[in-house]
């Protein structure tokens, strides 16, 4: 980190965090204990990462904002002006956990930041919203759910198609397909086509350049910090900012961008929280080592027979969106079981989810979407991009969460950090 001492992660909890963990290891809110939480003890929280997403979260109402955090000088002169009065800003998100005045912790940096943020910020004692996807690789997403368990955390993805609004370009909510699949009125098992139709190709060709000549970093920011664990390459303003998901060393392009928007609910109406694919395959041209490229079709299947397609290029546009040995459901809530909508009326509703964050943080209580869901949905976009990347079939366990028989593949799963950031 040019211009300061750098501390690594057991240096910053020895001298910050143990020292505050017994004020924080609940927030200030729930520590009357349970029952006695006063209703005008409002939650405090910070942002880290204001470039783009983090300026929508700004507008939450989780709680009173105190702090916003950004390794851009403009990006940070922005959100404090969007943010009004009593807001602190922040350079280096250490700081910002260091304080005790605050319950909560939104992380909206790229996502080569997000596990070592989560995880940091967890043992610090905060509670987190974070940016999808949850984390760039599997390994990560299994540090930050032993993290959030560990510390008590209460944790939260920012994607919310399982359990409000409408999903993306179907034309219903999740909730009456919910219905439709736990009564297995489609059969089972069931082969999910996510393509075009539902919208899929937004951001589809999202990708990295493949020659980026190296030009002077603007004073504004602070790109060493910026690159953080990532490997260091010169600097080109393709490689941060709005364009850094066309680079694997800080996301996945498009399917990582939106994947955990369109693969969340899937995962929760097909009943797979639990769990993830067995068998990953991929069709697509041979992507570049450190530009993302596009790709035609990925197929991720589980051990019960049920199937997700990734449509990349909308090959299947007339293809039911999903399909079973009993029938079939189109955009639109479209099917040709006679009387489908009536029929779903007449069914029991999904077992409640807990949706509202500050209820979830005062009662703590799991959030819809946490950590242990949220990383087995994040495993899937996960999956999709190591084949994408390899170009070839892939056989994956589950319960261990590594690859069958391919060490190539299992590298991808627990890629080194860049000193001194550590896991």
């Amino acid at each position: 980190m040019a211009g300061r001492k750098r501390l690594g992660r057991r240096e910053f909890l020895k001298t910050s965090v143990t020292a505050t963990a017994v004020l924080t290891v609940v927030p200030r809110s729930v520590l009357g204990g349970p029952g006695r939480t006063p209703p005008s003890d409002e939650l405090t929280r910070a942002i880290i990462g204001v470039g783009g997403m983090g300026l929508e979260h700004i507008k939450y109402e989780d709680g009173r904002l105190l702090a916003v955090c950004d390794v851009d000088e403009n990006h940070l002169k922005t959100a404090l002006e969007a943010a009004g009065s009593g807001v602190k800003g922040y350079r280096d998100f250490r700081d910002v956990l260091a304080r005790t005045d605050i319950d909560i912790v939104h992380i909206a940096t790229p996502p080569h930041w997000h596990a070592l943020m989560s995880v940091a910020a967890a043992e610090a004692g905060k509670d987190i919203w974070c940016e999808k996807p949850m984390t760039r690789t599997i390994g990560e997403g299994e540090r930050v759910v032993d993290a959030v368990r560990k510390n008590g955390r209460i944790f939260r993805i920012n994607t919310w198609f399982r359990f409000q609004s409408q999903f993306y370009g179907f034309g219903s909510t999740i909730k009456p397909i919910k219905k439709v699949i736990q009564d297995r009125l489609l059969g089972w098992p069931l082969k999910v086509t996510v393509s075009g139709v539902t919208g899929f190709d937004w951001k589809f060709y999202w990708s990295g350049k493949t020659y980026l000549p190296p030009q002077s970093v603007p004073k504004e920011l602070d790109y060493d910090f910026w690159l953080g664990p990532a490997p260091f390459k010169p600097y080109h303003p393709h490689r941060v900012h709005q364009t850094f998901r066309g680079y694997w060393d800080y996301d996945g392009g498009g399917l990582g961008d939106m994947g955990m928007h369109y693969l969340d609910p899937v995962q929760y109406f097909l009943e797979k929280d639990g769990t993830s694919p067995v068998a990953v395959e991929c069709e697509g041209p041979q992507q570049h080592p450190d530009a993302c490229g596009s790709w035609r079709r990925v197929s991720l299947k589980y051990a019960d027979g049920c199937e997700i397609v990734l449509d990349g290029e909308n090959r299947d546009a007339e293809a039911p969106f999903i399909e079973g040995p009993l029938g079939r459901l189109y955009r639109g809530f479209r099917s040709d079981i006679p009387s489908l909508r009536d029929k779903v009326l007449e069914l029991p509703d999904p077992e409640p989810q807990l949706t509202d964050f500050a209820e979830a943080v005062r009662t703590r209580q799991k959030f819809a979407l946490n950590e242990e869901n949220g990383h087995r949905t994040c495993t899937l976009v996960n999956l999709a991009k190591i084949a994408v990347r390899l170009g070839r079939p892939l056989r994956f366990d589950p319960i261990v969460q590594r690859f069958i028989g391919d060490e190539e593949a299992d590298r991808l799963i627990f890629e080194p950090m860049r000193a001194p950031w550590v896991l």
